[in-house]
């Protein structure tokens, strides 16, 4: 029910968008829906898909038959917000020729924005942000009489645990699941906490059933989805965490709990999760990965900056110390366990010292894969108000090039190693290059490709690995 297209930039960044395609038609108004950015994107599309299905829309991939044109956009970087511009400026040529068409923005840049959107630019109809699409009904009729619509109004309940999402994922394999929304770091450089909100979690019942569901639907994996999975905390009651007391905490159940959870409804049933903070990342939860065999040796441990000058700076709440002895409880605990990360190039203030700690943290840790980015202010952070962008741009794409050219022979490295080892895959779907090739991903979330045979999509498979490019391993099935 869906196309994915993955455009990978020269700075690193990948941008990947989930297009809706034709189901049947109920009212006659056909929805287009694209989703810009982080998996959350992804996992709110598939609730708005839910909404505006039961109020009788049908989808279509061609935006030129579209009734209604729903962009869910992304803030975190200025790059994806430029994207999201131009697209928008397409839309609105289509909108010449065809004026009932109405055209919307959701999630982190509707809420942003806001009026922006909607008066100086004229680029939208509707303006939605990430906690408001039960609201979507409401909107449109009222876009289609003529009138602007936003609801930007964030929530300190919503998490939408009643609504059962549409699967867009056309593969049928893997499932995202939100565990929680919204996020209580505050990191000088993010705008995520004024975009989405506080954090609350979602209740664990909720969840354990939308995974039950999709495991019954035929999908073999699910991915719990949060801005911060680690400090995932329900007590029931609707209680927020900061007033809880330590009797309370003991009584509720945090991330740890809620794997195990998931991961005891089928050994079949992959679970995954994404993101963790560093300062959060405690041995329990590395503990329950290493007790389930059906939970994923994958963490993605975002570390952004290799000193402890500039993690302050960026107020992530830890130190390199604390980072790298987090590492050490991961390799410890879970040999062998897939690491990857983000990191950010010429943060405000960052000297050539300061970069070269982060690349010796590189090589320390030598990361399976990484999402490397080079800094954009963005409005409204404490970096904005705070500190000068002062890292010339030519200087941030240097060390960017850097980080990107060591993160490749790390990443050679690791799939190198796999060379010669029989490794579990859970088949997704063809290869991209080639439909006599099947590929799926194993525990560590390494791409392997190998022949297809009579195997299928949703099966597991193990596969020798014969040789390996700097991202993917190639095998056979044994």
């Amino acid at each position: 029910m869906e196309n994915k297209i993955i455009d990978e930039s020269k700075q690193g960044e990948v941008l990947v968008m989930d297009v809706l395609t034709s189901s049947a038609s109920k009212n006659g108004k056909k929805l287009f829906l694209e989703s810009y950015g982080c998996q959350m994107n992804f996992a709110d599309s598939e609730i708005v898909a839910s909404i505006l299905m039961k109020e009788g829309f049908s989808t279509t991939s061609n935006a030129e038959e579209a009734d209604l044109i729903f962009m869910n956009t992304c803030a975190i970087r200025d790059n994806a917000e430029n994207r999201v511009r131009q697209r928008l400026q397409d839309y609105k040529k289509i909108k010449r020729s065809k004026p009932e068409l109405l055209i919307g923005v959701l999630g982190c840049m509707a809420e942003r924005l806001k009026s922006q959107l909607l008066e100086e630019e004229k680029l939208v109809d509707i303006v939605v942000g990430p906690d408001a699409y039960r609201d979507l009904p409401n909107l449109i009729t009222q876009a289609e009489t003529g009138q602007q619509a936003i609801n930007v109004i964030l929530s300190k309940e919503e998490t939408y645990a009643d609504i059962a999402p549409v699967r867009l994922d056309k593969n049928g394999v893997s499932a995202f699941v939100s565990i929680m929304r919204g996020c209580d770091n505050m990191c000088s450089f993010c705008v995520v906490p004024f975009t989405r909100g506080r954090e609350r979690s979602r209740d664990p019942k909720s969840i354990v059933k939308e995974c039950q569901d999709a495991f019954e639907a035929g999908y073999r994996e699910v991915t719990l989805l949060g801005q911060n999975v680690d400090s995932y905390l329900y007590s029931g009651g609707g209680l927020k965490k900061e007033i809880l007391t330590d009797e309370q905490k003991a009584n509720s159940v945090n991330f740890a709990q809620l794997m195990k959870m998931v991961a005891l409804i089928n050994t079949d049933l992959r679970v995954r999760f994404s993101t963790s903070h560093p300062k959060d990342m405690t041995d329990d939860v590395i503990e329950v990965m290493a007790k389930y065999e059906n939970i994923c040796n994958n963490i993605h441990l975002p570390v952004q900056s290799g000193s402890s000058k500039v993690l302050e700076m960026m107020n992530r709440g830890y130190t390199r110390e604390w980072y790298l002895d987090r590492i050490a409880a991961i390799r410890r605990i879970i040999p062998g366990c897939g690491i990857s990360t983000d990191t950010i190039s010429g943060f405000c203030g960052e000297t050539e010292e300061d970069h070269q700690e982060t690349i010796s943290l590189m090589n320390q840790v030598k990361y399976d894969f990484a999402f490397m980015f080079m800094y954009s202010e963005r409005p409204k952070t404490l970096a904005e108000r705070k500190y000068k962008d002062d890292v010339p741009e030519v200087i941030k794409q240097k060390r960017l090039a850097e980080i990107v050219a060591l993160q490749r022979q790390h990443s050679e490295y690791h799939t190198r190693k796999q060379v010669g080892n029989i490794t579990k895959v859970l088949i997704e779907g063809f290869s991209k290059k080639s439909e006599e090739m099947l590929m799926g991903r194993n525990s560590q979330n390494s791409v392997v490709v190998f022949p297809k045979g009579n195997y299928k999509r949703g099966e597991y498979v193990n596969v020798l690995v014969t040789s390996s490019t700097s991202s993917t391993l190639i095998g056979e099935v044994v």
